[in-house]
C-alpha cells in the first residue's frame, strides 16, 4: 500500500527531490515543496482542509498534521501551513496552525487551531500552544501553556537554518541509499 493517499479524488503534490518515508500516511490535500523530507510513522490527513509544508522542511517521525473544517462560525476553517526551512521534531502535533520560516518546533510539542508561529522561532520540547496564540519572531517559547522565554541569540537564530540544511543532506542520503529489502 502506497504512503499517498487520495481523498475524494484529490491527490498528495510533492515538488522535487522530496523524502517521504513508505512508514508515513499523507491522505488528500497536502504540498510539499522542494528538498522537504516525511519521516516514519508520520501521519498527515488533508480530508477537511488542505495542509501546506514548504521547501527544506523536515517533518520527523511520529508527527501528527491534522486540520479543521470549514464551519458557519469559521469559514475558512483552520488550514495547516508550514514554510520553509522548519524543522518539526518527532512526535509533535501539528493541528489547523501556520508555522512561518526558520522554525524549529521541538519534539513532542503540540500546536492548536490557529496558532501562528512567525519567522525565526524556537518552541521547546513538549510545549503547548494553545489556539489561536501567536509566538513573536526571534524568541525562544517553552512550557505548557508555552510562555516567551528569551530572545534567541545569533548562535540559535543560525541552528534554525542549519537543522533545515543539515535534514536536507540527510533526506538526499536516504533517497541514494534507503532500499527495501
Amino acid at each position: 500500500m502506497s504512503s499517498l493517499r487520495s481523498y475524494k479524488g484529490i491527490n498528495p503534490k510533492l515538488g522535487q527531490r522530496v523524502y517521504i518515508d513508505n512508514s508515513s500516511v499523507l491522505v488528500g490535500d497536502i504540498t510539499i515543496g522542494d528538498d522537504s523530507s516525511v519521516w516514519p510513522l508520520v501521519a498527515a490527513r488533508g480530508d477537511v482542509n488542505h495542509i501546506v509544508i514548504g521547501a527544506r522542511t523536515n517533518i520527523q517521525d511520529g508527527s501528527v498534521l491534522h486540520v479543521t473544517h470549514k464551519n458557519a462560525q469559521n469559514p475558512e476553517g483552520y488550514p495547516l501551513i508550514i514554510g520553509n526551512d522548519v524543522t518539526v521534531g518527532h512526535k509533535v502535533m501539528l493541528h489547523g496552525c501556520t508555522i512561518k520560516d526558520r522554525v524549529l518546533v521541538g519534539m513532542g510539542a503540540i500546536i492548536l487551531d490557529g496558532a501562528v508561529i512567525e519567522n525565526e522561532v524556537l518552541i521547546g520540547a513538549g510545549s503547548l500552544v494553545p489556539p489561536n496564540k501567536i509566538l513573536e519572531s526571534g524568541f525562544l517559547y517553552v512550557g505548557s501553556p508555552v510562555k516567551q522565554a528569551r530572545p534567541l541569540n545569533d548562535q540559535e537564530r543560525a541552528f534554525l537554518q542549519k537543522s533545515a540544511d543539515n535534514y536536507v543532506q540527510n533526506k538526499n542520503d536516504y533517497i541514494e541509499t534507503v532500499k527495501d529489502i
